[in-house]
């Protein structure tokens, strides 16, 4: 496993580290703590140290179950979760400081932390990121000794730029992967000069690019790959990184006959190429059993692609990609 390090919190991650929605919340089904116990070992013996979590993942189920571990390997192991997404309703209004506290004092219970690692925002409304008295508060706490990190976690590439104008912000987590390609432009450059921690979520777009999803594949109704495609429940993008299905298996198609898989699958491929990009401080699959693990971590000794490679994710991006996302987010 390589290791870079998380901008300004001077934190030496797992360029490949783990997100753990997936063990369990309103994304992907009922949570499972023994099942949940096994990725996180699994993913630990393979070298990865940063682990990403949220109060709202099975209801703050995940937050105890990760928090456990982590307390277990306290020397070992940097934790992030994220709070506001519990307000309902999920409006700006709601990150004010009494909430903040409130949802960060949660956290610490839930977790069984003396501070956290990283807390970041869990995606809040656009104007959030225009009230200064939100990161004054995060400040405040910080300075009480509950947080050593904050950042955000965003929706947009505008948000994510507003953000880096406050100081005390050390982080980003924004989506970005061969089908949401915009945040290589302006923002890496940004954060790169601000010396921002950059966390990838959402790598493989929701699977899509794994490869191993077709018009006939169907999803459980907890899924919000079933529920969420036209962002009836959250922020559309967040779903196959906002792109219309069957456009996304016309272009996966392509990517296919892109690279050759017989050393790698494409999810592989697809999580490699995040990884070539240096503003990139860690990329945080999701993992439900050992050999996902294994098959996310295998990625961080793969070879760099190639410039043939790169070129052809960006022109099948242009072809099919970016008239239907590249503005929006």
């Amino acid at each position: 496993m390589n290791y870079r390090t998380l901008g300004k919190t001077g934190y030496e991650i797992s360029e490949v580290s783990l997100g753990t929605w997936q063990l369990g919340n309103g994304w992907s089904g009922d949570f499972d703590e023994k099942a949940a116990e096994k990725t996180l070992e699994s993913a630990m013996e393979l070298g990865v140290n940063f682990l990403d979590t949220a109060d709202g993942y099975s209801d703050g189920l995940s937050e105890k179950k990760v928090g456990e571990f982590v307390r277990k390997h306290r020397d070992d192991l940097y934790l992030a979760t994220k709070c506001g997404r519990r307000l309902n309703p999920h409006v700006a209004s709601g990150y004010n400081r009494e909430n903040i506290t409130r949802f960060v004092e949660d956290s610490l219970r839930n977790t069984g932390l003396d501070a956290l690692d990283l807390l970041q925002l869990h995606c809040p409304p656009t104007d959030v990121y225009y009230k200064p008295e939100v990161f004054e508060a995060l400040d405040d706490l910080k300075q009480q000794g509950k947080l050593v990190n904050y950042g955000v976690s965003v929706e947009r590439v505008e948000e994510a730029l507003k953000s880096i104008e406050y100081p005390g912000v050390a982080t980003v987590q924004i989506i970005f992967n061969m089908f949401r390609q915009r945040p290589a432009e302006l923002f890496f450059e940004q954060a790169k000069k601000k010396n921002i921690g950059v966390i990838v979520r959402v790598p493989l777009a929701s699977g899509l690019l794994s490869g191993k999803i077709s018009k006939n594949t169907s999803f459980s109704e907890s899924d919000h790959r079933s529920f969420n495609r036209d962002g009836a429940a959250f922020d559309k993008g967040e779903t196959f990184s906002g792109v219309p299905f069957d456009i996304g298996l016309a272009a996966v198609e392509e990517l296919k006959a892109a690279f050759d898989q017989k050393d790698y699958s494409l999810a592989q491929y697809a999580l490699r190429w995040i990884l070539m990009f240096d503003a990139v401080s860690c990329v945080i699959p999701g993992a439900s059993r050992r050999e996902q693990a294994e098959s996310n971590a295998a990625v961080s000794a793969m070879p760099t692609l190639t410039p043939e490679q790169m070129s052809s994710v960006k022109n099948i991006y242009d072809k099919y990609i970016k008239p239907e996302v590249h503005q929006l987010w």
